[in-house]
């Protein structure tokens, strides 16, 4: 099997380290790193350059969707494929699908969620490599860490290693993909 390397991961035992060494990478230019911590920190979004997820509008275009759609099949069927003059009611009426396409725009809009969510964090992955080091269990306790992957443009392992050190970092580890 041969090994690849993911990153670097550097652990730090408060928030405030945490957050003065994102502050750090970010203003070295690295774009490709993430944070993993027990709880929320507040800040650290935008200091990570996080803006408002996709998933959304993802979302929005599979109501739109579906809707759309429901009002379109009714206005097919009732006006065109299978006419039926019933009391001299009209064969289309916007009133009176709403309701089937408003539950259907919601369906959409859940599926659109779902889909969209998978998609944009490329779910499922069923293997991590930060799940095979063993000191990673502590960001799910009471640690703090970064990973600064192997495939940002300024990715070197000595002087990324060199960056992680001065800015606090301890127990820096190589982090290998074992695909």
């Amino acid at each position: 099997m041969s090994e690849k390397v993911y990153g670097l991961m550097a652990e730090f035992h408060t928030p405030g380290d945490l957050l003065r060494a994102a502050e750090k990478i970010s203003h070295g230019g690295y774009r490709k790193w993430d944070c993993f911590t027990p709880f929320p920190i507040h800040g650290l979004d935008k200091v990570m350059g996080y803006r408002n997820s996709l998933v959304g509008w993802v979302s929005l275009a599979g109501g739109a969707f579906m809707f759309l759609n429901v009002v379109g099949l009714i206005w097919f069927a009732n006006a065109f494929d299978y006419p039926l003059i019933v009391g001299g009611k009209p064969m289309f009426s916007p009133p009176m699908t709403f309701v089937p396409a408003y539950i259907m725009m919601i369906m959409g809009g859940a599926i659109g969620a779902l889909v969209g969510m998978l998609g944009i964090n490329q779910l499922p992955r069923l293997h991590h490599p930060l799940l095979f080091k063993k000191r990673f269990e502590g960001a799910s306790r009471d640690k703090f860490i970064i990973v600064i992957g192997a495939n940002d443009e300024k990715f070197c392992a000595t002087e990324t290693r060199q960056l992680l050190e001065t800015i606090g970092g301890a127990n820096i580890e190589i982090v290998e993909d074992q695909e």
